[in-house]
């Protein structure tokens, strides 16, 4: 039986990790030197995207400040972000989730940074804002059950 999306919502389970993120922008040619830091950090929540353009790589504060002299010629968002995870299992097939929830965060004035993993989704939001997105998302999964 397939997931739907008010089924997820009403039992949905938001996590964060209290750690603040910085998002790095490297070069393409960088994934190598990307890589190689991820590997090495070697705990959750990290992640690197590797498109055409560019290299993206996400760490802990702590971690980017341990190898950040390894990152030659990038760019880190200090903004700082705090990671929300939606904590259960998702099919891949499942339809408009992360368009709900990122429905709900904008009108709570929340931006997003959203990542999906093999089963999993994390969205990304300013750090001064967790308080409004884990409001924003509670709300919406009490209106769902």
């Amino acid at each position: 039986m397939s997931q739907t999306v008010a089924d997820i919502l009403s039992q949905a389970v938001f996590y964060t990790d209290d750690a603040d993120y910085v998002v790095i922008r490297m070069p393409a040619r960088a994934i190598v030197a990307a890589a190689s830091v991820l590997a090495e950090v070697g705990e959750p929540f990290s992640t690197l995207i590797v498109d055409k353009d560019e290299v993206t790589l996400i760490l802990d504060v702590e971690a980017y400040e341990e190898y950040k002299h390894r990152l030659r010629d990038s760019q880190a968002d200090i903004g700082l972000w705090r990671l929300i995870t939606l904590d259960m299992e998702l099919e891949s097939d499942l339809v408009g989730l992360m368009a709900v929830i990122s429905q709900a965060l904008a009108n709570a004035g929340v931006s997003v940074l959203p990542i999906a993993a093999y089963s999993r989704d994390h969205i990304l939001v300013p750090a001064q804002k967790i308080d409004t997105a884990l409001t924003a998302l509670n709300a919406l999964k009490t209106a769902n059950q």
